[in-house]
């Protein structure tokens, strides 16, 4: 699992350990197991927020943990031309690459540890896929789909994409250097990851080797989870149990924990984790395939406007890897 990799983490700014007499230790209020299922074309997929309560979520949607499958040449899958209203998709590759473009001029490859934001706004049209080289090759393949809600004054906002390549990730490292911590949106200790959103979010990957343990500030009016990609370690001060493919929902507090046993698996020595929270929006969600809107009569407009043209037209060629307002290359 490379996403993002250093020599050394003791190289890197350390994250300190909160004060506990300043800021409480959030207790664990669950630990779900992610059911398998199969998106787009047929490419498997763990559902990370399956059995979860929507309430403990927002501002979250939906997150998938798309492989992580060694595919043979030819096998390589992705989704056809879809839409979205309402919210934004959050597509972190790491492993593998994928090929991103939309109906509003956005487009990119996302590759090792790279992520492709996607505000869907007012409505679009995207495809994602992987490269034909990957498809002749075949390969490994793994990442994360996260879908973010957007607050009802901002669902009808313009579409717009952000390419954020692996290193432009924040990295920073736990006080004994066994954690390397990217961070991809948001603030963590004062280091701001590159992404830019319109509800206010962290979204971390971590890599703990085994016996490390990583304490991070939390804001409290955040809501915080852990999921787990691969390894084995605990949770919160009770250091609950935590295994590949499950999900924490954390209490209040002003700081979270997490530790790789010392005894980990012999496929997976490391614990790689995403750590995720943000400001519940607290508004009414009508969610419908893909359009997440806060009335059943929005969902009802997407789905006629969606059928009418409304929401883009599928381009007639490939377009060039650009964002919006850039000059092709």
């Amino acid at each position: 699992m490379p996403a993002v990799t250093v020599e050394s983490t003791l190289r890197l700014p350390r994250i300190a350990e909160p004060d506990p007499q300043a800021a409480a230790q959030r207790a664990v209020r669950s630990v779900t197991t992610a059911p398998r299922g199969f998106e787009g074309e047929g490419f498997p997929v763990h559902r990370a927020f399956g059995g979860v309560l929507p309430r403990d979520l927002d501002p979250f949607v939906h997150m998938d943990q798309m492989g992580e499958v060694e595919y043979a040449p030819g096998e390589p899958k992705g989704t056809a031309w879809h839409p979205h209203r309402g919210f934004e998709t959050v597509t972190y590759m790491i492993d593998g690459r994928m090929e991103h473009q939309d109906s509003n001029g956005g487009g990119g490859l996302i590759t090792d540890g790279g992520t492709q934001w996607m505000t869907a706004g007012s409505g679009i049209l995207h495809i994602e896929t992987p490269p034909e080289a990957l498809v002749a090759s075949g390969g490994l393949f793994h990442g994360v789909q996260l879908w973010v809600n957007l607050p009802r004054a901002h669902k009808w906002d313009a579409p717009r994409y952000q390419s954020i390549e692996g290193p432009q990730a924040a990295l920073l490292s736990s006080p004994d250097g066994g954690a390397l911590v990217r961070v991809i949106a948001g603030d963590v200790a004062g280091h701001r990851g590159p992404g830019s959103t319109f509800t206010p979010i962290t979204l971390i990957h971590a890599t703990l080797s085994p016996g490390a343990r990583l304490v991070l500030p939390w804001r409290p009016d955040f809501n915080a989870l852990v999921y787990s990609l691969s390894g084995r370690g605990t949770v919160g001060p009770a250091q609950h149990p935590l295994e590949a493919h499950q999900l924490a929902v954390f209490g209040p507090g002003g700081a979270l924990t997490v530790a790789a046993t010392g005894h980990p698996d012999t496929r997976t020595p490391d614990l790689d984790v995403l750590v995720l929270g943000g400001r519940p929006i607290r508004e009414p969600v009508a969610h419908f395939g893909p359009f997440v809107m806060n009335t059943k009569a929005e969902i009802i407009q997407a789905v006629e406007d969606f059928e009418s043209g409304r929401l883009g037209v599928v381009p007639a060629g490939r377009m060039p890897h650009t964002n919006p307002g850039e000059e092709p290359v």
